[in-house]
């Protein structure tokens, strides 16, 4: 009895162990969307599923609908005061350590382009690096901006005359279909580094970007509401961008369809939202800096 039952252990443990060598079930990834600092599922209930490169299902991903979206830009303008009225040193200091982030977790970012992007291990870790470098960038921006771009005019009265740089408010950023992460962090911190608050739509293209992004960011110091983060269909959420009354600016992706282009100035116009269309390729540049500012002049009497 006890030699049968040993035996029959053994081929327990051998069976285990076959299949232990070969290639284990992955676990399908649930995302969820990132709003106010939390990690909420859509309302709607709504999903959608992201193959990788080679078409087998890699998660599930909140299909965003309107209603996320207005929560979205209401966490946005709550985070506005605070994250605008933040030292320049200071967000400098925010986005410097987004890139310490996304360092720390350079290998999760590098297998994730891989898996759902195709890409190499070089260009994928070439492409995490470039991000990087980006935020970087931006980051030592953050100070600089209001003295490169602002100014001392000369006027015929006897007033000081100051120009001031300020962001705008919230910003929508629609990201390109096409996978493109230093473009896509360029665009975001940009927008941060003057000071706005923003609410990112990541394409069904690309949506498991938002898992690891979101992460990064919630763990970076940011004032929460400062990004939100959502993930759904470009063609059913990207009209409600566009007539937001309390969305400022929206910076719309370099492939942008032309129609689309033309309805977003439309509807845009209501509230006097400013439109921009992106780069295909990170520009870093004062240029994408400014477009989601504006500028202020102040007159102050001389002497007083």
């Amino acid at each position: 009895m006890t030699k049968t039952k040993i035996k029959s252990n053994s081929k327990k443990q051998q069976h285990l162990q076959d299949n232990l060598q070969g290639e284990l079930p992955r676990v399908k990834k649930t995302i969820k969307l990132y709003i106010g600092g939390k990690f909420p599922r859509t309302e709607s209930g709504r999903h959608l599923t992201q193959n990788d490169h080679q078409g087998h299902p890699y998660a599930q991903l909140c299909r965003a609908s309107r209603k996320d979206l207005r929560n979205a830009v209401m966490s946005a303008s709550k985070a506005f005061p605070s994250w605008t009225s933040n030292s320049a040193f200071l967000r400098s200091q925010v986005l410097y350590r987004i890139a310490e982030m996304m360092e720390a977790r350079r290998e999760e970012f590098s297998i994730l382009f891989q898996d759902c992007f195709g890409l190499s291990s070089e260009k994928a870790l070439q492409e995490i690096q470039n991000g990087i470098d980006v935020v970087i960038y931006y980051a030592g921006f953050c100070d600089k901006a209001q003295q490169v771009s602002g100014s001392l005019n000369p006027v015929m009265t006897g007033h000081h005359n100051f120009t001031a740089v300020e962001p705008v408010g919230v910003v929508g950023v629609l990201l390109s279909r096409q996978f493109n992460f230093s473009k896509s962090m360029e665009d975001l911190c940009a927008t941060l580094a003057l000071g706005n608050t923003c609410v990112v739509l990541i394409p069904e293209t690309q949506g498991a970007l938002l898992a690891p992004l979101a992460e990064v960011l919630h763990t970076s110091d940011l004032p929460a509401g400062t990004v939100n983060l959502l993930s759904g269909l470009s063609r059913e959420l990207a009209p409600h961008f566009y007539t937001h009354m309390e969305i400022q600016s929206l910076i719309l992706p370099s492939d942008v369809e032309s129609t689309d282009l033309k309805q977003a100035q439309i509807d845009g116009a209501e509230n006097l939202k400013r439109i921009h269309v992106s780069s295909k390729r990170a520009q870093k540049s004062l240029e994408s800096l400014l477009r989601t500012s504006e500028f202020k002049t102040v007159w102050h009497p001389q002497g007083h």
